[in-house]
């Protein structure tokens, strides 16, 4: 069976963890690695329905996303995913304005000198 070629930005329904429970989560990898069929894996952070405001964190209302609720992506939460466990590709991806903001919440978890405005984006 062929593995899934996400796109950096997508929005996905995976299974995370063992018990095989589905999340939605946004692909941040770059395209290089998705699209490899060398490479089997991606880098995604995970969706949240809940979470406080910090520097790692950003909220994203329904109408962004196509979520039912307003989700919340926590940077700290980036991790390697199995291709083959990505399940279903959802309609929106997240836009070019928004990465950028992933990015920075990434490079907060790991960066004491990455930029932080606590006011809503």
């Amino acid at each position: 069976m062929p593995l899934p070629a996400p796109r950096r930005g997508e929005i996905w329904t995976a299974n995370l963890g063992e018990r095989r429970e589905r999340h939605w989560v946004v692909i941040v990898s770059l395209d290089g690695r998705n699209l490899s069929d060398r490479i089997d894996s991606v880098l995604v952070v995970p969706f949240s329905s809940k979470a406080a405001q910090a520097p790692t964190i950003l909220s994203l209302e329904p109408g962004e996303t196509g979520l039912p609720d307003t989700s919340y992506l926590r940077g700290h939460f980036i991790s390697i995913l199995p291709k083959q466990r990505l399940l279903e590709r959802q309609q929106r991806s997240l836009s070019a304005r928004r990465m950028r903001q992933v990015v920075t919440i990434i490079r907060r978890s790991f960066d004491p000198d990455a930029p932080y405005d606590p006011e809503p984006q």
